[in-house]
């Protein structure tokens, strides 16, 4: 009940923010950089959006590749993202959906679980590089801008720190899997019931450093992939940007949504970042706010039919199994 509380009230505070900053531009000038894009330009960005989601895939099938085709994992990619983006979960209930949809495409639940959870650990490996990239190249703009120059040093130092935070999650992943067994247990109790078998396929994922490097690589394509995709976004709209500029504010979006990660779909967050970040870069705010619009509208177009086929497939797997018919 607590948890459901948070929610919920994580969720008013996001929308909050979000009616407070869209009030504050105002909704003509953010309506009319949305406008610039065409439904042309929107479908390209749902285009370049699949894109990135194919190359996060890419990332998972590198560690479960003998399991099952890349298509499986493409599905699964997918529906995480669209549970985390779309439905009022956090990025938490996400991942447990999609771990459930490897189970579907054919990987046996501990090995389903486990490439979840080191998919995840790469992820954010992959993504704090990705947050030193773009403070690397940066920085300098950050300190130059009155409003967010207090906060250069300490996103510097948050970053520093969390590499050996990451490198003590693997550590307590490998060494101390009970605190996974117990996540796995919490979100899909069926499917590791057998914990042992789930213990022993994550550390012979970690045992396996090649894969687990290769995966952290595809998953840093991916960060940078995503950063392009700002880039395209907003020379639709017309704004005369570099790529390096926008792979810079997706960076710091992206280490800003990791750090609200209990907000369902960053609600609010995602709208006030994207909006802070514009003016550093010589936009207006009701840019950034039009990119946040277009990144939803995209993920609505994208997740809602996903969600749908899933729920249509589970729906169709329940009445068979009620039917005592093969699934």
């Amino acid at each position: 009940m607590h948890m459901k509380f948070g929610a919920i009230a994580a969720l008013l505070a996001g929308l909050t923010v979000a009616v407070f900053v869209v009030l504050h531009i105002g909704i003509a000038p953010v309506l009319d950089a949305v406008a610039r894009v065409g439904w042309g330009g929107f479908a390209l960005i749902v285009l370049c959006g699949l894109g990135v989601a194919g190359i996060l895939a890419t990332a998972l099938f590198a560690l479960l590749s003998d399991h099952a085709p890349w298509l499986a994992f493409l599905a699964a990619r997918q529906l995480r993202d669209s549970a985390s983006d779309v439905l009022p979960f956090t990025q938490i209930g996400g991942i447990a959906i999609g771990a459930r949809a490897i189970i579907l495409g054919g990987v046996p639940a501990p090995f389903a679980f486990a490439g979840a959870m080191v998919d995840v650990t790469t992820e954010l490996i992959a993504q704090v590089a990705f947050v030193a990239l773009g403070l690397m190249l940066g920085v300098a703009k950050l300190r130059a801008n009155a409003e967010l120059a207090p906060y250069a040093n300490g996103l510097i130092l948050g970053t520093a720190l969390l590499v050996p935070a990451m490198i003590a999650l693997v550590v307590l992943q490998r060494r101390g899997s009970s605190l996974a067994e117990k996540l796995a247990g919490r979100f899909l109790p069926a499917a590791v019931s057998h914990t042992e078998a789930f213990s022993q396929a994550l550390n012979g994922l970690y045992g396996n450093p090649w894969r687990v490097a290769l995966s952290a690589t595809i998953h840093l394509s991916a960060w940078i992939a995503s950063g392009v995709w700002v880039w395209v976004v907003l020379r639709l709209i017309g704004m005369h940007i570099d790529v390096f500029s926008a792979v810079v504010i997706e960076s710091l979006l992206a280490a800003l949504r990791s750090a609200t990660v209990f907000i369902p779909s960053a609600i609010g967050v995602q709208e006030a970042g994207y909006a802070a970040l514009a003016p550093v870069f010589g936009m207006g705010p009701e840019v950034g706010f039009a990119v946040s619009l277009l990144r939803r509208a995209r993920d609505i177009v994208v997740g809602v039919p996903v969600l749908l086929i899933w729920q249509a497939v589970e729906g169709r797997r329940a009445f068979a199994q009620q039917n005592g018919e093969s699934p």
